[in-house]
């Protein structure tokens, strides 16, 4: 016998109404990417739609916070701790030099070709031969740089 799930949050602040038809958009887009077919594609690129969604609903609830004011500051707390959007990624968003940031991989220097750099998206444009096509290999970025 399933599971009866008990929803045991609290109901969402007020002014959730006004944006949960965009955020139900978001969901509807985000499973479509979930079901897509990733036949000839690598596994890393599969994800690229659904990490793609993500950054986008993230952005969208930075800034109705932070640029147009429109939300509360309890809606924005409720919406992070619900997972609507990516609290890592909004925090570093704030920092000056990572404002355009696509994901948080991109800055660590774990899982990059050379020890102690960062991924190919964040090189401005500017320093790279002319012609030079980048795209991230983790989110499919063609470049996050605050200079680009």
């Amino acid at each position: 016998m399933p599971k009866i799930r008990t929803s045991r949050t609290k109901k969402p602040p007020e002014g959730f109404e006004e944006i949960e038809s965009i955020l139900d958009d978001y969901a509807k887009k985000m499973r479509d990417a979930e079901n897509e077919s990733h036949e000839g594609k690598r596994r890393t690129e599969s994800l690229w739609p659904i990490m793609r969604i993500s950054h986008t609903r993230s952005r969208y609830i930075y800034e109705l916070y932070y640029k147009r004011e429109a939300i509360s500051k309890e809606l924005y707390d409720w919406l992070l701790k619900e997972g609507y959007a990516d609290a890592g990624l909004i925090a570093k968003w704030k920092k000056m030099g990572y404002e355009k940031l696509c994901c948080v991989r991109c800055i660590q220097s774990q899982d990059m070709n050379y020890q102690g750099s960062t991924c190919i998206c964040r090189v401005p444009k500017a320093d790279l031969k002319s012609g030079t096509v980048i795209q991230c290999s983790h989110c499919g970025c063609r470049g996050c740089s605050s200079d680009s």
